[in-house]
């Protein structure tokens, strides 16, 4: 009746007219249980023990209580003698027994509606503030490389300034392309309709130049840069290399942060112009092949109605929008857990927010150019 140095859980049932009674023998554990649990429910029959009886039990662990909890009423009387192993672990076990009934979930619908409601508050608040705390570390960071340059690491920044930057030029140019077109292709059906076509041209520089050239540069580095940074220190983290860095004594910040933050600022700039050749060539081609305006008077337009000012104003978002980008991909990478699961919801955050966040900056930048009647 043993197994190994444990004793078989075995029990024994009374049927008074007082209720079910429930004696237990043996150790009540994982590896004595055996088939108990399955004997007991044929047993029971439905039923539940209204008197439990652990004078005989030995041991007892959350498997146990857990069989012990299923079959016994709710206010069972535990008799036998005080056992403080018990009451813990029953008490431990208990909540995972406790499921709400579907009509307490219709009475609780609207309070539960608040619930959840200022539970999101609490959460984005909590958010706000572990943003800000990642700021400060991201900025003391930067800082403490531009003192000591020796301690920026040059590969890493290499290589992620052709990923994120250089091999995305393909991809922003082609995009700004047809967006130019789409516009060129608006403003003409729009502006041949009032006699003014030709203002097509300052239409398309003006759109590509101050908003859509880096609009659309910053929606694609967070796109395929924020989920990347997200993706690639979230593995670090499943797999514990972030740990083993702070035992080595290598600064988180310093060896996955900043490399990221810089390169995504250094490229920004160079993917933006060519956002904007891209978009003012596709505005181009609409424009000639629609309103037969030859590429060169296009162009000589242009330099003549379009100020410099608006290209200045796009380069001008640029560096911020980046950095609010490659913060938010490696924030989200560094909170990632140690499952897949968390990686992913990780990874769709760093691109949710990182566009939101573009989006919001820009308009908070249009309005304050326009304050500033620039």
């Amino acid at each position: 009746m043993s197994a190994g140095s444990m004793t078989l859980a075995q029990y024994s049932l009374e049927d008074p007219e007082d209720g079910v009674a429930l004696h237990l023998h043996g150790d009540w554990t994982a590896l004595a249980l055996g088939d108990a649990s399955r004997r007991l429910d044929v047993d029971l029959d439905g039923r539940k023990a209204r008197t439990v009886d652990i004078t005989a039990l030995g041991r007892l662990d959350t498997a146990g209580a857990l069989v012990l909890l299923r079959a016994m009423e709710e206010n069972a009387t535990v008799a036998g003698g005080e056992r403080e192993d018990f009451a813990q672990l029953t008490t431990l076990v208990r909540p995972a027994l406790e499921q709400p009934s579907p009509e307490k979930v219709r009475r609780t619908g609207l309070p539960a509606f608040f619930d959840r409601f200022g539970r999101q508050i609490v959460g984005i608040a909590r958010d706000g503030y572990e943003m800000l705390v990642f700021t400060g570390e991201m900025m003391t960071a930067l800082g403490r490389s531009l003192i000591h340059p020796s301690r920026l690491r040059v590969t890493p920044l290499v290589a992620t300034m052709q990923e994120a930057g250089i091999n995305s030029l393909p991809i922003v140019f082609m995009m700004t392309f047809f967006i130019g077109a789409v516009i060129a292709l608006v403003g003409t059906n729009l502006l041949t309709t009032l006699g003014v076509g030709v203002f097509t041209v300052q239409l398309v520089g003006v759109a590509i130049l101050r908003e859509f050239g880096v609009v659309i540069a910053a929606i694609l580095l967070a796109g395929r840069s924020a989920s990347s940074f997200a993706a690639q220190i979230g593995s670090m983290r499943m797999n514990q290399e972030t740990d083993a860095m702070q035992v080595m004594g290598v600064d988180r910040f310093d060896a996955l942060v900043v490399p990221r933050i810089l390169a995504a600022l250094l490229m920004i700039p160079l993917m933006t112009f060519a956002a904007d050749i891209g978009g003012i060539i596709g505005g181009l081609l609409v424009s000639w092949v629609t309103m037969d305006i030859h590429p060169i008077f296009f162009v000589q337009r242009m330099l003549d109605t379009v100020s410099i000012t608006h290209f200045w104003i796009g380069m001008s978002k640029a560096p911020f929008l980046a950095l609010v980008i490659a913060a938010a991909g490696c924030r989200h990478g560094l909170m990632v857990g140690g499952d897949v699961q968390s990686l992913g919801r990780q990874v769709t955050s760093a691109v949710v927010q990182s566009v939101f966040l573009v989006i919001m900056f820009d308009a908070i930048f249009a309005v304050i150019f326009m304050a500033l009647d620039l």
